[in-house]
């Protein structure tokens, strides 16, 4: 009787672990995906000794979108940090 209960609770523990796992590279894998692709990314912008802002830029990739919003706001001592990519 223990013994059924134990294997129930290590079963149910398995399960619960599996799915956790299942969940998060779903979202790892989403993200690193949305770097690489074409669209609109989100970036904030840290300025430094000046006032931090979000701005979204269109490009082929995470990178590409980075470049061009760095080209328009370098004179001003800012970089923008990617959060994600953005639908429209």
């Amino acid at each position: 009787m223990a013994s059924n209960r134990i294997l129930a609770a290590v079963i149910g523990g398995i399960v619960v672990v599996a799915a956790g796992v299942a969940a998060a590279d779903n979202y790892a894998s989403s993200k690193q995906s949305d770097f690489f692709a074409p669209g609109k990314h989100q970036f904030y912008v840290w300025c430094a000794g000046g006032k931090d802002y979000m701005a979204t830029q269109q490009g082929k990739s995470a990178v590409d979108a980075q470049t061009k919003l760095y080209d328009s706001v370098k004179t001003s001592a800012c970089w923008p940090v990617w959060q994600g990519r953005v639908s429209g």
